[in-house]
């Protein structure tokens, strides 16, 4: 085998996110729409049920969207996917994380938990798992597909109870990363970083449903042209300098990130610890309780690890104490 294979899904944020990073590095790769035909040798290859799965050329195989971009970066260090600049890689690698862990339970809310979106979506699913063709008896399918969903819906905190909190986050950070796409090609300028490749995946999804696709183009035309660009991103510059960003990059973090998803992580994280099963938290929108998700309590404790290691490069300290992040990151 020469390329990379990648078993992914237009439906599956974390597969737009890998597929965006092979097309930026320039990585020779075959996408493979996971279908029932080929369910058979997915698992085989694969340790969990989700997609992406990436075959690399020596034949390993991973299936954490973030491991794969951090491999991708060392085996094809050119053209970067983060930027050299210490500050810039840790608040990239939060925003990253943001687009994740947070970002993920809007677009997953507002497609599962609610209509006309639910219905679009399950038949969109039932139509790539049939090989892209809409079976001639498809109702009893997709919805079995549908209420799969929204059973998971709780157990990434996308219930009910946390929608309008979900979808007023998604939206307040959308207008804000379209100001500041205004004046940048990229969230750091004239290229892609990790933030880039995790934010875009959720609003690209977002795109293809109903709901949040008419707000989005109404409301954050800059982000949507974005969203597209990521299709498959080329740099058309360096990355900018910390000082030339700070105005509507730090607006991203104290308008929306130092509100929701930091807050969040912090009580997520002590809930992992605890060994606790549900845990809630007071946001500005109110309160969120969910079910504790371990995986991303340990990411965060990872990140925290990361921003830790770059506390002293110039500006980064600065910066999160300007965006009222600072205090998430005291360990």
């Amino acid at each position: 085998m020469t390329g990379y294979r990648l078993f992914g899904a237009e439906t599956s944020p974390y597969s737009f996110k890998v597929r965006s990073a092979l097309r930026f590095k320039g990585a020779e790769f075959e996408w493979i729409e996971r279908t029932a035909a080929n369910e058979a040798e997915f698992r085989a290859l694969a340790k969990t049920p989700t997609v992406p799965l990436l075959i690399a050329p020596d034949g390993a195989a991973s299936q954490d969207s973030t491991e794969i971009l951090a491999a991708l970066e060392a085996a094809i260090p050119e053209p970067p996917a983060q930027p050299h600049d210490p500050a810039l890689a840790a608040i990239s690698l939060i925003l990253k994380e943001y687009g994740d862990e947070w970002l993920n339970k809007a677009m997953f809310q507002q497609r599962w938990g609610q209509r006309p979106d639910r219905d679009a979506a399950a038949l969109r699913v039932l139509t790539q798992l049939n090989g892209g063709k809409r079976p001639r008896t498809y109702k009893a399918a997709a919805n079995q597909i549908a209420a799969r969903m929204v059973a998971r819906l709780p157990l990434v905190g996308a219930e009910a109870e946390n929608a309008a909190t979900l979808e007023t986050s998604a939206r307040r950070f959308a207008l804000r990363l379209n100001t500041h796409l205004k004046d940048h090609l990229f969230v750091f300028g004239g290229h892609p970083s990790a933030a880039d490749f995790a934010l875009a995946a959720q609003y690209q999804q977002m795109l293809t449903d109903p709901t949040p696709a008419a707000w989005l183009n109404d409301h954050a035309p800059f982000v949507v042209a974005w969203c597209a660009h990521m299709e498959d991103p080329k740099a058309s510059g360096p990355y900018a300098e910390l000082n030339a960003l700070l105005p509507t990059l730090t607006a991203l973090f104290d308008g929306e990130v130092s509100r929701t998803f930091l807050p969040w992580a912090r009580a997520n994280t002590a809930a992992t610890l605890r060994g606790t099963k549900r845990f809630s938290v007071t946001l500005d929108d109110g309160l969120f309780e969910q079910a504790t998700q371990v995986y991303a309590g340990r990411s965060f404790h990872s990140l925290r690890r990361r921003v830790e290691e770059a506390k002293d490069s110039p500006g980064l300290t600065e910066f999160l104490a300007r965006a009222d992040a600072a205090q998430f990151f005291v360990r």
